[in-house]
């Protein structure tokens, strides 16, 4: 099989090791897993992940680091990881997620087929199975139908300091549960009326183990079985069957199912020693969940910045999701980056978010093309310039690393009337200010090169009756072109980019950053909308090269002197271009 899973991305360097590597070496050297064969008696890979999200929102920043452990262990150890869909909560799921789901797997640089097909699953597919399995723990006294209301249930079981109480209904006969349980399935009951519960340890300091419940009525319509079913398999049930039906050697997650494994390993060991999974059984491994600093996770608390309109949708660049963050304009070959630095441990601790932007920089730096972008525009006049003419400029497309360096030049012209910064130029300048500032009583105005084109002086400059400054007046040296003998000759400190006036291409941009500025937003109880940053978008109408009139959705490009930007990958269109900025050049966080 291939065990290419990067789909067409470039893999990133070599991981480090960390304890999962520890663990499948160790079973590799032992060979814990070589002698598993698949349905049709081919043997196995001897690492076989899964990644199993549930189908009920979009996958945001800390499912990367799980997607790149599961996807990237699997083929450094020439196995396969699946993706399977965990929908067994009708009421939550919908195709929408699911679509999404697969979009951003796949984008993020990954894939689940081998030469022995696609490995794409959903744990739905097993209701069947599992309806079967349940029968045969009801039957083995392993299970009962409990008939407690649900605030019953929670008086019963206690807490961290208090044993739980047997259900009145425990000890209910097998005869008597399995004949509740096939009516529960029939549809003789309502949503709540009877429960199925394993038969454990009440008294149990694990609270998962006080007889946790496998199966519940919910008359709801599911994405993918339709009306079939008014009865679903809980996750805590599903989830390990699924991982051994699918022969999953090692069940990685993060540290909030550790308390859970010694039920899936209950689970597994019941079912697999009445015959129904293959040995060995899945082992679950547990490590630390991605926390990244100015950033929340929680589905509840995205879900109410959409409802309530903070941000512009689920794909909001400003949002942690995986549809956001590629909106924004971060590469895939960034995130796995930036996921392998963080390692894999079992220590709970904060990543701070110029990590992540820092692996993007690192990343786009040597591969972006270079653009030039007047954001704040401000008119410079070059009264000396012959009116109507252009004078061709160019300019590297790509930085030095970049292979292509050498022969890629983009194109633009000079003429009368340019687009500057209005930060360019100072009508009283400060110490060390070495842009365009106007002459003065003692000495003349300033020089400074235009980039790639030609030295000017600055000679004056415009203002309306608010006073505002509307143009900067100046002359150009006709032998001072960049690239020219003459150029040596002019010594000057500033070095300033523009735009033809009358070349120039208006377009959209957002200026995006961080959406809160609180680094731990929701923590301790605090209200995060209270942390929103109300400088996370700005609006901005700016002028780009003509180069650019042609740049095509989720094109990339270095915007000189201002960061990195992406043609939307949704509003941009021909003749109305709309740029998103994904990361400034310097961390402007820094404190």
């Amino acid at each position: 099989m291939s065990n290419d899973h990067t789909n067409g991305h470039t893999p990133p360097a070599p991981a480090s090791s960390n304890f999962l590597r520890g663990i499948i070496e160790t079973d590799l050297t032992a060979g814990a897993y070589a002698e598993r064969k698949d349905s049709q008696g081919q043997p196995l890979p001897q690492v076989v992940t899964r990644f199993p999200p549930e189908p009920n929102g979009y996958l945001h920043i800390g499912h990367a680091k799980s997607i790149c452990v599961n996807f990237g262990l699997a083929r450094d150890y020439a196995g396969r990881c699946h993706l399977r869909f965990d929908d067994t909560n009708p009421e939550k799921e919908e195709q929408e997620y699911v679509d999404t789901i697969i979009d951003s797997v796949r984008w993020l640089g990954f894939d689940w087929t081998d030469n022995t097909g696609e490995h794409l699953y959903f744990a739905s597919n097993y209701f069947d199975k599992l309806y079967e399995m349940a029968e045969y723990l009801i039957t083995a006294g392993l299970a009962y139908v409990d008939s407690q209301s649900a605030e019953q249930m929670t008086a019963n079981r206690g807490n961290f300091g208090e044993p739980g109480k047997d259900s009145p209904f425990r000890n209910r006969s097998a005869e008597e549960s399995l004949d509740l349980f096939r009516r529960m399935k029939a549809g003789e009951f309502k949503d709540g009326e009877h429960i199925v519960r394993a038969r454990i340890d009440m008294a149990s300091p694990n609270m998962n183990l006080r007889d946790p419940a496998i199966y519940r009525i919910r008359h709801a319509h599911h994405h993918r079985t339709g009306d079939k079913w008014c009865i679903y398999p809980m996750y805590d049930y599903t989830h390990p069957i699924s991982d051994a039906l699918e022969n999953i050697s090692h069940s990685i997650c993060t540290l909030e199912f550790q308390d859970h494994r010694p039920f899936y390993d209950w689970l597994l060991e019941h079912l697999s020693s009445a015959g129904f999974l293959q040995k060995p059984v899945p082992h679950q491994y547990e490590f630390s969940r991605l926390n990244v600093t100015y950033v929340i996770t929680s589905k509840r608390k995205l879900r109410q910045l959409v409802d309530e309109g903070i941000v512009d949708g689920w794909d909001d660049p400003r949002m942690p999701t995986l549809v956001g963050i590629r909106r924004r304009g971060f590469t895939p070959e960034s995130l796995q980056l930036f996921c392998d630095r963080t390692g894999v441990t079992k220590s709970d601790g904060w990543i701070d978010m110029s990590s992540l932007e820092g692996a993007l920089r690192e990343d786009l730096d040597p591969k972006a093309p270079r653009a030039s972008a007047v954001l704040q525009p401000l008119k410079l006049i070059i009264d000396n310039f012959p009116e109507g003419e252009t004078v061709a400029c160019h300019a590297p497309v790509y930085p030095p690393a970049h292979p292509e360096h050498a022969t890629a030049l983009r194109h633009f012209p000079i003429s009368k009337t340019l687009w500057i910064e209005q930060e360019d130029f100072m009508e009283t300048p400060v110490k060390g200010y070495f842009r365009l500032f106007p002459p003065s009583a003692d000495k003349p105005g300033s020089r400074v090169r235009l980039r790639h084109g030609y030295v000017v002086e600055c000679t004056g400059f415009d203002k309306d009756a608010d006073g505002k400054v509307t143009a900067v007046h100046c002359t150009y040296f006709p032998d001072s072109k960049s690239g020219t003998e003459g150029s040596a000759n002019y010594k000057v400190k500033g070095n300033i980019h523009w735009i033809s006036v009358a070349h120039a291409i208006e377009a959209e941009v957002r200026l995006y950053d961080r959406l809160f500025t609180d680094p731990h937003p929701d923590a301790g109880g605090k209200d995060f909308k209270a942390a929103l940053n109300p400088d996370a978008k700005k609006v901005i109408s700016a002028y780009l090269e003509p180069g650019l009139k042609d740049a095509q959705p989720e094109q990339r490009y270095q915007f000189e002197r201002h960061g990195y930007f992406i043609a939307d990958r949704v509003d941009s269109q021909p003749g109305k271009l709309v740029f998103n900025r994904t990361v400034t050049l310097k961390d402007s966080w820094l404190k």
